[in-house]
């Protein structure tokens, strides 16, 4: 006989049923207010909720992300602090911007035909059906918090921070707009940041082209060809360069015989770093050859050299220009040639050196990625799909050594999963280096704060040293707009802190759809302006930007919630050292000076059982709705 003890304990836990119950009595009860009102006079903890975006129901992820929150907070609350948690959404943004153009998409509608102000109301219902159904699956998962205050990035009271913001870095002078090359999607017509890259495997054409050489301090490097080796052949009309290694040893070889089929031609003199001339020698055909002389990279300063596609008949003279040959510290001996080819709109390195010797900055490519008539004989071509064009160009000319393909990592777009391009283009940056010295400051933050673990201080620091400006503007509708005037006399931005006062008084009472209503220009610029003499700014910011700006909203003793302006914790997946840590930290120390954390605590991902991280694209995700029920 087994003797039991009588006891209203349930033989079973039957959680699926029981939960809603504790869940719906939490509520019933006011349980949050209640722990608020008995916390009254304790010392804060606040974790600063990083904003998942309102874009469909949660993932096993973000549901991990959330539960370690609310043990981090009830873990503070039980030792005696007043752990206010304030949950919020991303609510701005692209891929909400794609899934309402798929609805029109498939009506047959063009979004460009749409008016801006329905457009943007269409994204901003779907972003809030979304923000409603992971707000209740939150609750769900047991998640206590602030659920009646919570923020989002949509609210007009956080756009018009937002704006404000924007306005602050206008104001202190780091807010400019600048031609510089920056990740472009041409799917989806806009600039992205770093944050909104992937790496694939990519199969690249790739090219080798002679650029001979008409001037040179020593005779017998004129007439020979200096030999560049490229895996984007679309970016040779935006050539206007060749860089070399001043340090490098260069070998003047004269061609003495070539296998079947290649392109080189016997008798001719080329130059190919030695170190690389093994590889070369495969690659290109090249049979037999003898060495002239080795000579130093810095022998060949001030030669100039033609341009592959000069005598082109089909770029009517386009390409007559003479292109230098500048040293440059990027070149190594690692892979292709020992040259590079430099087009200044295509490359961070190719822009630099371009800029530093005044070059021209040819705008080939449009924002669809189809080639300008400032590539001549391309015009309209994709350039994607240009590759056989410029092997055919080349060849006519007599320039291409040798084709081929590689297979490497490349940039994609994490939306349209679609590769990007380097294309220079007018943007809005945030200086990191001038007199307010965003990135010192921040380095200087990073090492105050603490890391749970500790690699992530140098995953970030080695991030934030190596970046370039920040590129805040897209060119897209649903986000907060770019506040900001142009002069179309001086092409410089109004820096009038009263127009930012108007703005954002405006984006509090009717959000930031007031920045696309008739009259809007006159009605920011104010009595003592004309609207025709400035060009109102139609990008919206990065949301990076928006969700780096929601400490402005969220924390400090002024708001609506009292909380403290600096977060005890920032708490997310390892991923967020490159997005939102990082926009966090650059957006504080730009306005306020000091980090907006004093802790930053990341997390693993979600793993299948053979180890793989769970994607939908791998079909190995578990659904958190799927657990609870």
């Amino acid at each position: 006989t087994v003797f039991l003890p009588k006891t209203d304990f349930p033989m079973r836990g039957d959680l699926p049923k029981r939960e809603p119950g504790w869940l719906e009595r939490w509520e019933r009860m006011g349980l949050h207010a209640r722990l608020r009102a008995q916390a009254g006079g304790r010392p804060k903890f606040v974790l600063h909720d990083g904003p998942p975006y309102a874009n469909g129901p949660l993932h096993i992820g973000t549901a991990l992300n959330k539960i370690l929150k609310d043990v981090v907070n009830r873990g503070a609350q039980m030792a005696g602090f007043d752990a206010h948690y304030v949950p919020g959404w991303d609510c701005h943004g692209l891929p909400i911007e794609w899934k309402v153009e798929e609805t029109y998409r498939a009506k047959g509608k063009d979004k460009d035909a749409v008016p801006v102000l329905d457009f943007r109301a269409e994204c901003r219902a779907y972003a809030d059906h979304w923000l409603g159904v992971q707000r209740d699956e939150f609750k769900r998962l047991g998640v206590l918090g602030d659920w009646a205050g919570r923020y989002a990035t949509m609210d007009h009271g956080s756009e018009a921070v937002i704006a404000e913001e924007i306005g602050r870095f206008l104001t202190n002078g780091s807010l400019y707009r600048g031609l510089r090359p920056v990740m472009w999607s041409p799917v989806e017509k806009t600039a992205l940041a770093e944050a909104e890259i992937e790496y694939h495997d990519h199969v690249s054409p790739t090219l080798w082209a002679r650029f001979r050489i008409n001037e040179a301090t020593s005779p017998d490097l004129v007439g020979a060809s200096v030999v560049i080796w490229t895996t984007t052949p679309w970016t040779i009309p935006g050539n206007r360069a060749v860089a070399y290694g001043p340090e490098i040893d260069y070998a003047l070889v004269h061609v003495e015989g070539v296998a079947e089929g290649s392109h080189l031609v016997v008798g001719e003199t080329l130059l190919v770093a030695l170190a690389l001339l093994p590889v070369f020698e495969r690659d290109a055909g090249l049979a037999t050859h003898t060495i002239r002389r080795v000579l130093k990279g810095e022998e060949l300063s001030g030669a100039i050299a033609t341009h592959p596609l000069r005598d082109w008949p089909e770029a009517k003279g386009g390409y007559a220009f003479p292109v230098p040959l500048l040293p440059g510290d990027f070149v190594t001996t690692e892979a292709g040639t020992g040259f590079v080819h430099i087009a200044p709109g295509h490359g961070e390195d190719d822009f630099n050196l371009g800029r530093a010797h005044d070059l021209p900055i040819p705008e080939t490519v449009a924002d669809d990625g189809t080639f300008t008539v400032q590539a001549p004989g391309f015009t309209g071509l994709h350039v994607f799909k240009a590759h056989d064009a410029v092997y055919a160009a080349c060849e006519a000319c007599g320039t291409l050594v040798a084709k081929g393909k590689l297979t490497h990592s490349y940039p994609h777009s994490w939306r349209s999963k679609k590769p990007v391009i380097f294309r220079a283009t007018p943007q809005w940056f945030i200086a990191m280096d001038d007199d307010r010295h965003i990135r010192q400051t921040a380095l200087d933050e990073i090492a105050k704060t603490h890391f749970v673990p500790e690699t992530g201080r140098n995953r970030l620091s080695s991030m934030v040293a190596a970046r370039p400006d920040w590129c805040i503007s897209r060119q897209r509708a649903w986000g907060v707009p770019i506040p900001v005037f142009v002069s179309k006399q001086s092409g410089e931005p109004l820096r009038d802190p009263a127009i930012t006062e108007r703005v954002v008084a405006a984006f509090r009472a009717e959000g930031a759809d007031a920045w696309y209503k008739p009259g809007a220009a006159q009605r920011f610029l104010g009595p003592d302006r004309r609207a025709e003499d400035y060009e109102q700014v139609m990008d919206i910011v990065d949301v990076w930007f928006e969700s780096g700006s929601t400490h402005a909203f969220v924390l400090g003793e002024t708001g609506e919630r009292g909380l403290p302006a600096k977060a005890n914790l920032y708490l997310e997946g390892s991923d967020q050292h490159r997005g939102w840590f990082q926009s966090s930290l650059l957006e504080s120390v730009g306005t306020r000076g000091h980090a907006p954390f004093d802790a930053i605590l990341t997390h693993g991902f979600v793993l299948d059982e053979q180890g793989r991280k769970m994607s939908k694209s791998l079909g190995n995700v578990v659904a958190p709705q799927e657990v609870v029920s």
